[in-house]
């Protein structure tokens, strides 16, 4: 009996270290890295069958969940400050500092080597780079200036680069389309998420937007805007043959959508319009690049 209690009393913190490590990583933003970072890498050189396909995928995964790791090492305050992540390992206790920081040191310089080695260089230093921004610039920005969510979108917005690149070797004036279609999808995805949660951010001491903006008249601006310059940047595909016309019109339709939710939410202002845009912008991107990826396909 003693020694099934003990057994139990093992496995259990295995779990719980597991989950947490899990936790770390940020699935949910590694998977949306890893979904750019194919589209990428398809429309450079549309075949999943080539091991750097695969290993791009790999070495991307670990950078990317190497700086979320990273950056919660680095929040550690400000993360015990807010409901909404008060409970994650290293705020909660479950986890050290330096052990974290030493996984996630551990398994971005894994990625970059993975890249370096199965990609290219190029693509390896783009990773590095999207590594550098985030935990470097991004995260201590937070606790300064509103700005931070249009630098945090700029390492958003490489992985599809890094796709491209790991395919053709070069960054051609796709990757950077590839690269404006994320970043100005990222602003009014943010900005919806900061004014839900900004009430959060305010008891974190981070200065986004909606915080500063208490009657939320810039919040709308910048929201208009961005989702104004997304829909002819979103259109560019076309005009430069990396898509058909059927794309044109697709990308136009979900643009207008996107554009019209966030009309919508500068009009109403209130956190029911800012969760319609969040839902509406969770959509838009996946269904973007897999249209643009089928299009491809076809023209193929």
């Amino acid at each position: 009996m003693e020694a099934q209690t003990l057994r139990g009393e093992a496995i259990q913190p295995a779990q719980t270290l597991v989950s947490d490590l899990i936790e770390l990583i940020k699935p949910r933003i590694t998977l949306m890295v890893l979904v750019t970072t194919a589209a990428g890498f398809w429309l450079g050189a549309p075949s999943i069958e080539s091991l750097p396909f695969w290993s791009t995928l790999l070495g991307t995964a670990l950078i990317a969940a190497g700086a979320s790791c990273l950056n919660q090492v680095f929040e550690v305050r400000t993360d015990a400050l807010m409901n909404r992540t008060r409970q994650r390992p290293l705020p909660a206790g479950r986890m050290e500092r330096r052990h974290a920081a030493a996984f996630g040191v551990l398994i971005s310089i894994a990625g970059a080597v993975l890249l370096a080695a199965a990609a290219n260089r190029l693509t390896a230093e783009l990773g590095l780079l999207t590594l550098l921004l985030y935990v470097a610039v991004y995260t201590p920005l937070k606790r300064v200036n509103s700005l931070c969510t249009v630098i945090g979108a700029v390492p958003g917005a490489i992985p599809p680069m890094m796709g491209w690149t790991a395919a053709t070797n070069q960054l051609s004036i796709e990757a950077w389309v590839l690269f404006g279609i994320l970043f100005l999808w990222q602003m009014p995805h943010f900005l919806a998420i900061a004014w839900i949660y900004r009430e959060d951010y305010e008891k974190g001491l981070q200065p986004m937007l909606p915080v500063r903006d208490a009657g939320g008249s810039a919040t709308a601006r910048q929201m208009l805007l961005y989702s104004l310059a997304l829909l002819p940047v979103s259109l560019l595909p076309s005009i430069l043959g990396m898509s058909t016309p059927t794309y044109f019109w697709g990308a136009l339709i979900l643009g207008l959508i996107f554009l019209g939710s966030a009309t919508y939410t500068a009009y109403v202002r209130d956190e029911k319009a800012a969760r319609i845009l969040l839902r509406v912008s969770v959509l838009y991107l996946p269904l973007v690049l897999l249209l643009l990826g089928a299009t491809k396909a076809l023209e193929n």
